[in-house]
């Protein structure tokens, strides 16, 4: 007898390459749900950046503003006693944004030699008696509301932000 050296036919049914065919339909439809459930939260973190990203720098905006008028102050004495340019220079600095205000004050003292201060009223003809000297501050306080971009339940609809800089007056 003749031994049968064929191998039996491999058993293959369309219903494999379907359910293959299947598989993948649903692995992208899982896909899909979770990116619709994930995209709303992504998109809420992107929006949380961009408003931080912009009350940051309205706030550096309003800081900056006062620093820029403290030093047109502090150039010398007669910059010094000019206020209202002061606060121009403060509000110049920040001209990117709507509603800036500047505060500028003066303040003196007589120091003496071992650097003990005694304060005094700033004049034109402010003086101490020698060996004593004149020393002079200028501070300048800026203010700004800014509206966030984004309305969001429970936040504050307007931001008050506050710069403050106070610089040493050079002598003349």
């Amino acid at each position: 007898m003749m031994k049968n050296t064929l191998k039996p036919k491999a058993r293959c049914s369309r219903s494999v390459g379907v359910g293959l065919f299947m598989a993948a339909s649903n692995a992208s439809g899982q896909a899909l749900v979770e990116a619709a459930l994930v995209l709303p939260f992504f998109l809420l973190m992107i929006l949380g950046a961009l408003e931080t990203g912009s009350i940051a720098y309205n706030a550096i905006e309003v800081e900056n503003a006062a620093e820029a008028g403290a030093l047109y102050g502090s150039m010398n004495r007669a910059n010094a006693a000019n206020t209202t340019a002061i606060e121009t220079a403060a509000t110049n600095d920040a001209s990117n944004m709507l509603s800036v205000t500047a505060t500028a004050t003066t303040s003196c003292a007589c120091q003496t030699a071992t650097g003990t201060l005694t304060t005094l009223t700033c004049t034109a003809t402010t003086s101490c008696v020698s060996p004593n000297q004149v020393v002079e501050w200028v501070n300048v306080v800026t203010a700004a509301k800014v509206t966030p971009i984004f309305q969001l339940p429970g936040l504050p609809t307007t931001l008050a932000l506050a710069g403050n800089a106070t610089m040493r007056v050079a002598p003349n």
